[in-house]
């Protein structure tokens, strides 16, 4: 592979959890949130909120910042396009192998090899 994306991994884990993605999805609405506000409305505790936040920063998908006394979350969604950048890279990858066995499986019977 000729572009290796580091945190790639981490988002893709970030984001197989349905709490975390619904969390990121909350917060990807444009609105900088605080953790009482992400667990209003859920069944979550603080203390579970404030777990799936802190691997979503570790992945980088969101920021705190403080605001008085709390601190409130933001989303950030470069790491998202850097993920998905890969993605496209490996499925071009992928195109270009079926591409080349396409054409193989497809050449007259003369021109392959004997078996």
């Amino acid at each position: 592979m000729s572009r290796r994306i580091p945190k790639a991994p981490a988002v893709f884990a970030a984001l197989g959890d349905e709490t975390r993605l619904s969390i990121l999805v909350r917060l990807s609405q444009g609105r900088r949130s605080s953790i009482s506000q992400l667990t209003e409305g859920t069944k979550l505790t603080r203390q579970a909120v404030t777990k799936h936040l802190l691997v979503l920063e570790k992945a980088g998908v969101v920021h705190r910042t403080r605001a008085g006394r709390e601190c409130v979350f933001e989303f950030d969604p470069r790491p998202l396009t850097a993920a998905r950048s890969y993605l496209d890279q490996i499925s071009q990858q992928w195109d270009a192998a079926l591409d080349r066995l396409k054409s193989y499986v497809e050449q007259p019977s003369g021109f392959r090899a004997a078996r």
